[in-house]
């Protein structure tokens, strides 16, 4: 292996990034940024990856969750309020149904660029540069709006402060208890029009803590049953700001992106030449890489070379996104190989980006079918293989949204317009990401 250095990726050929006008411009931000706290601390990642390798021996379960991409317009403490309630809710019924420790991953405080298909857009005849997610330009579609701005990183930046400080009030101040948590979800199941099949669950959890409480084990002397740990990720794809970010660990001299607790590189910019492969085989946070439908058996094995050449438990989560169809086909020589080469991975399936379908409304939209066979094929396959099916990844919000169709209450294109808010990919809404815990419980307890 040839040297690594924080900007040793600046030496390869780059993807999916924006040209920035002015370079002393960009380069004065990148220098305020270096001078920032850090996000995150080392211990921090440390302590996650030591739960992922947990998740490599079917020991925990991994639920990473969030946005597709974090709004500076849409920052409010109710969003993110509602998307740590639905999380928590979520991970109660896939830890009592799966008997084991769910680790909480939030796509949250950092998830504001966006890989694009192509560098511009064309509306009406006029060609602009694509919009890349807030942290680099803006939505509106005029000359000035898409220009990319570099300073737009520092308030970046601040949000995500903002928004860690408070996921951490939250996780630690009381919103987090398990009697709480349970009693959102017996609220749910008792709405919902699939009613009788979510309420047992629920019910056999409220048990089981008012059992606990009759042997003495309660909130106030059992700080678990309080408290939690929320994790933060994104995907790591504008690198002038996770390299303004990484800081080398005092205790253990290694490099950490200091951004999120998680990283992961992307399907369009996992190239084994190429930066982001680069950047992330040097720092020391546990990471991630999306596997989508064209990845080969050889290409993989030479990624995680690359990624995780000491084949560290808990290091690197392979994140499956191959569309419901496409699957079960894909999958098992994949797995087939891991296992035949002992590696080491967490097995986790992004079961959003391979369903994405144009509504005849003409939105964007995904349906929960396709969303969930999806999910059940990769828990099929990875069992089959002799591989652990190590988590979910899901591109989700807490609020009331109608961005893809199905579920209980049975939203369809027609329905799409009512409140469709994303700005990039649609995402399941509160109700349809906590059926889907349900129906992925029933997964777990096989």
């Amino acid at each position: 292996m040839k040297p690594w250095s924080p900007d040793s990726w600046r030496s390869m050929p780059i993807h999916q990034q924006p040209t920035y006008p002015d370079a002393a411009a960009l380069a004065a931000v990148e220098a305020q940024l270096a001078k920032m706290p850090p996000l995150v601390f080392a211990q921090e990642a440390r302590d996650l990856q030591d739960q992922l390798a947990r998740a490599c021996e079917g020991e925990a379960f991994l639920l990473q969750g969030g946005d597709c991409a974090e709004s500076f317009a849409d920052f409010s403490a109710v969003s993110i309020r509602d998307t740590f309630k639905v999380l928590l809710q979520m991970a109660v019924v896939l830890t009592y149904s799966g008997r084991k420790p769910v680790i909480k991953v939030a796509r949250m405080a950092g998830q504001f660029a966006k890989p694009r298909s192509a560098d511009t857009e064309t509306i009406d005849g006029v060609t602009l540069p694509a919009y890349r997610g807030d942290i680099v330009n803006q939505l509106d579609f005029t000359e000035l709006a898409r220009v990319p701005d570099p300073t737009r990183m520092l308030q970046a930046y601040h949000q995500s402060t903002a928004t860690l400080n408070l996921v951490r009030a939250f996780a630690t101040g009381g919103l987090a208890d398990l009697h709480k948590v349970n009693q959102w979800n017996l609220d749910f199941a008792e709405a919902n029009p699939l009613r009788e099949r979510y309420l047992q669950v629920a019910e056999r959890i409220q048990d089981a803590l008012a059992f606990m409480a009759v042997c003495g084990v309660n909130s106030d002397n059992t700080p678990p049953l309080h408290a939690t740990h929320l994790y933060t990720s994104h995907e790591a794809l504008l690198l002038n700001y996770e390299q303004a970010l990484t800081r080398k660990d005092s205790l253990t001299g290694n490099w950490y992106n200091c951004s999120a607790h998680m990283l992961w590189i992307g399907e369009r910019t996992r190239q084994l030449d190429a930066a982001h492969v680069e950047f992330f085989r040097g720092i020391h946070n546990p990471i991630g890489v999306k596997v989508g439908p064209g990845m080969q058996g050889d290409e993989l094995i030479a990624l995680i070379d690359a990624l995780n050449p000491d084949n560290i438990p808990g290091r690197l989560t392979l994140i499956t996104r191959m569309g419901a169809n496409n699957l079960a086909e894909k999958l098992p020589a994949l797995a087939r190989r891991i296992n035949t080469e002992g590696r080491r991975v967490v097995w986790s399936s992004d079961p959003m980006h391979g369903n994405t379908v144009k509504a005849t409304s003409g939105y964007k939209t995904r349906s929960f079918d396709d969303i969930l066979t999806e999910i059940n094929s990769f828990f099929a396959v990875l069992r089959a293989e002799g591989q652990e099916p190590g988590g979910i990844h899901l591109e989700m919000t807490g609020q009331h949204v109608t961005e893809c169709t199905g579920g209980a209450y049975q939203i369809s294109d027609s329905d799409l317009a009512n409140c469709y808010r994303t700005q990039c990919d649609p995402r399941l809404n509160g109700d349809q990401v906590l059926e889907m815990a349900f129906c992925i419980a029933e997964r777990l307890r096989v």
